[in-house]
């Protein structure tokens, strides 16, 4: 749960009863603005192949039909060389079957391994890439499917911690533009079919930990064979194979970890993981864990403040649907939607399903209001993975992204090679109703793909959070934001020294005159299989003056800085501001 304000914090927005009372006329002129800006051009331009950007994923799907061929892969941006932009990490497949069973010929000039792009912005001034893979050091060849970003022994330099079928890997960033493969020496391998991984500091001793979601037993050498409805052959659900539990690495503060899974209780409940998310659900200053299962209750890991868990997710209501049923979760995202100054959390699911959004109730209770808020009939016909909500045009609302991509024929199909791809979703949140304005977004909406992991990020620092997409067996997607950088912003960077020191899990806020108090997370999980931009970004709309910021740090240290000027990227350090 995010922070609630103290009354005095509320009272200093300005927002008086009258405030209140107008509100509705005031949100109708911002609609209105609102669709003013979304008639200009198309909301979002795929861009990947002309900023240099060329990537294809290939998993070598086999007639066979092995799972781990149709489930990855995820991508990442952050900004490894702390030069002031993001940079772009992309996750390979591996074919699992030899040439002569493959259903699709690997593209041309394709080749293994996973690909590290640098960001030419600053030394340039044109959002550029270089393909820095090999003088990284971070190319490694594996059936790969996420990634995740942390700096890990805070020394000012993102890690990054890679995930497979198969053995995981821990690159540690030595600040000079290379990465050192470190897994052995820290101790942070699993063998086993590892999905979305998430860096976060559950014991707030200032060092990051890991976690590492874990799906099902599969084994090439013993796999099942699986029919669609028409009878051809098809990829089987986790129905099929038995969940393998999670995983829990504390940080000993040496650059090795301990397995603390039995210990913390982590290990005690599980299901196929895919999706993972790190909050505080329940406010009371400890990060919490939620993971997305396939065909089974989610879990909902609540932090005891002792290096232990109690799984909570039914009694809180998000480990099912409105019917008690178990969906088959894949992504996962959750913010402040309805600046209420709590937490709501949205899961992806197969097609069919649509996906489920849990509406917080203000006491940490959850209920499922995926059809009141308008996103139960556009989702049902998708199978969602990565997700984020975020506020694409700036108007101070979140909005919402879907990638999709089937995984199964469903019945459909019929005689097709490969016949999974499907079109993203695109929603504008307007008066607490999501309404899908795909049709509009440009023509990156209407080009399916099998897309799977999805990373945000404002690429060019220009304001507008822009989208990075993979897509299986197919290139990867630079959606660059056309709309955003029309109206105002403000992207805060945190900063602290000597502990967690990017300030993942620490609640912003910015507080406007007359304005409900925007509250956002610092993180970089979420989605699916990917890692997000740790810098946290704000929509202004046409209002640019702001109060003041206010951060929680995760020690809960409270600091407050006056009247930010919008429209530039803010660093915020512990320590610079007055104590709140």
């Amino acid at each position: 749960m995010v922070p609630r304000p103290t009354r005095r914090e509320f009272l200093q927005t300005g927002a008086s009863l009258a405030g209140w009372l107008f509100g509705p006329r005031a949100r109708a002129a911002e609609l209105k603005n609102n669709s003013a800006l979304l008639s200009g051009g198309p909301i979002f331009r795929e861009i990947a192949a002309e900023v240099g950007l060329n990537f294809h994923h290939y998993s070598g799907p086999s007639t066979e039909h092995y799972m781990p061929e149709i489930m990855g892969a995820g991508v990442a941006l952050f900004d490894y060389d702390n030069d002031g932009d993001l940079d772009v990490y992309l996750v390979q497949g591996l074919p699992l079957a030899p040439d002569k069973d493959r259903i699709l010929p690997a593209p041309p000039g394709w080749r293994p391994g996973n690909r590290l792009f640098r960001n030419l912005l600053a030394e340039t001034g044109q959002l550029k890439f270089e393909d820095v893979t090999e003088k990284a050091g971070v190319g490694w060849v594996g059936c790969g499917m996420g990634v995740a970003v942390g700096d890990y022994d805070n020394d000012g330099f993102q890690d990054l911690y890679v995930t497979n079928f198969g053995s995981n890997v821990l690159y540690h960033n030595n600040g000079d533009g290379t990465f050192t493969n470190v897994t052995r020496a820290a101790g942070v391998d699993d063998p086993r079919w590892s999905t979305s991984a998430a860096w976060l500091d559950y014991d707030r001793d200032g060092f990051l930990d890991l976690f590492v979601a874990n799906y099902v037993d599969f084994i090439v050498r013993d796999h099942r064979q699986c029919f669609a409805p028409t009878g051809e052959p098809d990829f089987c659900t986790p129905i099929a194979y038995h969940a393998v539990p999670c995983r829990l690495f504390r940080n000993r503060r040496d650059g090795t970890f301990e397995d603390v899974t039995e210990s913390s209780g982590i290990g005690s409940r599980y299901g196929p993981g895919l999706g993972v998310l790190v909050a505080d659900f329940n406010h009371d200053g400890w990060p919490d864990i939620y993971v997305a299962n396939d065909t089974a209750a989610n879990c909902l890991w609540l932090n005891q403040g002792n290096g232990t868990f109690k799984e909570a997710a039914l009694e809180c209501g998000v480990a099912l649907d409105a019917n008690g049923v178990p969906k088959a979760g894949m992504g996962v995202t959750a913010e402040d939607v309805e600046d209420r100054g709590v937490l709501d959390l949205l899961v992806t699911n197969l097609t069919r399903e649509g996906v489920t959004f849990f509406r917080n109730d203000g006491r940490g209770q959850f209920d499922d209001a995926t059809a009141q808020f308008g996103l139960l009939e556009s989702t049902i016909a998708s199978t969602g993975f990565g997700t984020q909500f975020f506020d694409y045009d700036n108007d101070g609302r979140l909005d919402l992204f879907i990638a999709n991509g089937a995984v199964t024929r469903m019945g459909t199909g019929r005689g097709s090679t490969y016949p999974f791809a499907q079109v993203n979703l695109l929603f504008h949140q307007e008066g607490g109703r999501f309404r899908e304005v795909g049709r509009i977004a440009g023509p990156a909406f209407s080009q399916p793909g099998i897309s799977r992991g999805a990373a945000f990020g404002d690429i060019d620092n220009d304001g507008a959070v822009d989208i990075l997409v993979a897509n299986n067996c197919g290139p990867a997607w630079l959606l660059h934001n056309e709309v955003g950088r029309k109206a105002h912003w403000l992207e805060v960077r945190l900063e602290a020294d000597g502990a967690n020191r990017f300030g993942l899990g620490a609640q912003v806020a910015v507080f406007r005159s007359g304005e409900k108090p925007l509250w956002r997370r610092a993180h970089t999980d979420g989605s699916y299989l990917s890692s997000n931009d740790v810098r946290v970004h704000f929509g202004l709309g046409s209002k640019p003056e702001i109060e003041r910021a206010l951060v929680v740090w995760p020690d809960g240290a409270r600091e407050s800085w006056p009247q930010p000027r919008a429209n530039q990227i803010f660093t915020l350090r512990k320590g610079g501001g007055r104590k709140a």
